[in-house]
């Protein structure tokens, strides 16, 4: 169990190395002096209360907002210091799902799929299309979802779109944005099971944000904790059971996840 990071970063074990992150909207600041550090290989679940900056961390990461201070290193790169052709090239060996799927409403699964793949030089229509079929398949998807429209979609094959969609590219590194959320227990179990086979079978290192006490235990190899405007204490599912921090404490000992622990066991 650590608090978030060492030194400088640059371990070459990690893909993403967050130092000294501030994060403010105006005068109201989300994270300050925020480290943390997502290993090669492993599914890092990201939790916290409501207003502690989950998605707010995840967004900073892939560049969508700015910090107003601190470093943001991902494959070894600073994510602040690239621009153009360079940017791009980064932003290319990582996928993301959004919570809601964030899918093209006029586009069909197949043709959300196929976005991403536009950008890359050299591949025919034909190609493009068998490579969209390809991703859908591999997030679980039946053969005919690839002509729906996302309004013709349940939630879950929505997010399932959507990381079809992130895998695209081959991706090194996977966002997910509250995968489970709005899913019933079979549903968000079957995704849980999507996710870690994925991981194991692409060689993934995978950046969840969740609220969900059974993808924690079914997912994460380790857990980080956001509170007080930083990463509190990161850890496995069995550290985190001994943090005595009053929020950590009841978050992992309260009634749910006395029920989800009682589930699993």
């Amino acid at each position: 169990m650590s608090g978030a990071g060492n030194g400088d970063g640059k371990d070459p074990e990690n893909v993403i190395e967050v130092r000294g992150l501030r994060t403010q909207f105006g005068s109201n600041v989300i994270h300050d002096g925020l480290d943390l550090d997502l290993r090669r290989g492993e599914i890092l679940g990201v939790v916290g209360g409501s207003g502690t900056g989950k998605s707010v961390l995840l967004r900073t990461i892939v560049g969508l907002i700015r910090p107003a201070a601190g470093k943001v290193r991902v494959l070894g790169q600073d994510v602040g210091q690239l621009s153009g052709a360079a940017r791009e090239a980064l932003e290319r060996r990582w996928g993301v799902m959004f919570q809601d799927g964030a899918l093209f409403s006029s586009l069909t699964v197949q043709e959300n799929v196929e976005v991403p793949l536009r950008a890359v030089p050299g591949l025919s229509d034909a190609q493009r299309e068998a490579l969209a079929q390809l991703k859908v398949s591999m997030a679980g998807l039946p053969w005919n979802a690839n002509a729906k429209y996302p309004s013709d979609l349940s939630g879950g094959m929505r997010k399932r779109a959507g990381l079809a969609r992130a895998l695209a590219l081959d991706p090194e590194i996977v966002f997910l944005d509250e995968p489970t959320a709005g899913l019933d227990p079979i549903g968000a179990d079957a995704f849980d099971r999507l996710i870690v086979g994925l991981r194991d079978a692409l060689n993934l290192s995978v950046f969840l944000v969740t609220h969900d006490l059974d993808t924690l235990h079914a997912c994460c190899d380790r857990i980080a904790v956001l509170a007080e405007k930083r990463v509190l204490v990161t850890g496995t599912m069995a550290e985190m059971l001994k943090v005595d921090h009053p929020w950590v404490h009841e978050y992992f000992h309260g009634p749910r996840a006395r029920a989800a622990m009682t589930e699993k066991g």
